[in-house]
């Protein structure tokens, strides 16, 4: 009898039908009834359907889909899709706004900026290299006019007193 009590252990044993085995089947069976369960519940169509939409092309289903709700309504209520319609297209297009973006729109973005701002820079460099040039010019054309002024000289190689005495005058009259 012994032996045979160790014979029908070893038997349940390796032919799985122990006690772990049994609470095993049971949680199978329980997991495979919320999964029935789950499949049976009627998911709604609207969500089901706009849900699938590529986000880009959104807006034009979700419009076309009041449309046709328009179509089987009354003519009394046409003021009100309309209305909807608005909204929906409006809450559309505000979502993507306020939607995360990706990285690679962030760093895009952020290449933009820097080359806008690089841009902007050169052209404010360029802008003062050709103010300053255009200062040089006139500067040097006034010296140098005023440097042909005051050395004249008369026939006889003297300088001539009475151009350099009236570019003072000019000058003194310029600063006063």
């Amino acid at each position: 009898t012994a032996v045979q009590g160790c014979f029908n252990s070893l038997f349940l044993i390796f032919s799985g039908r122990g006690f772990a085995f049994q609470r095993k089947q049971k949680i199978e069976r329980q997991y495979r009834k919320l999964l029935k369960k789950g499949k049976k519940v009627p998911s709604q169509q609207n969500d089901q359907f706009t849900d699938t939409y590529p986000e880009h092309l959104k807006h034009l289903y979700l419009a076309e889909e009041e449309r046709l709700k328009k179509r089987r309504r009354a003519p009394d209520d046409s003021v009100l899709p309309e209305e909807k319609l608005n909204e929906v297209v409006e809450s559309v297009t505000t979502e993507r706004k306020f939607k995360k973006k990706t990285a690679n729109q962030k760093a895009k973005e952020e290449y933009e900026k820097i080359m806008a701002e690089r841009a902007r820079k050169k052209e404010e460099a360029e802008k003062r290299k050709q103010e300053r040039e255009v200062a040089q010019r006139l500067y040097k054309q006034k010296k140098m006019e005023a440097y042909k002024i005051l050395c004249k000289k008369t026939k006889r190689g003297q300088p001539n007193l009475n151009l350099q005495m009236e570019f003072l005058l000019q000058k003194i009259q310029q600063n006063t």
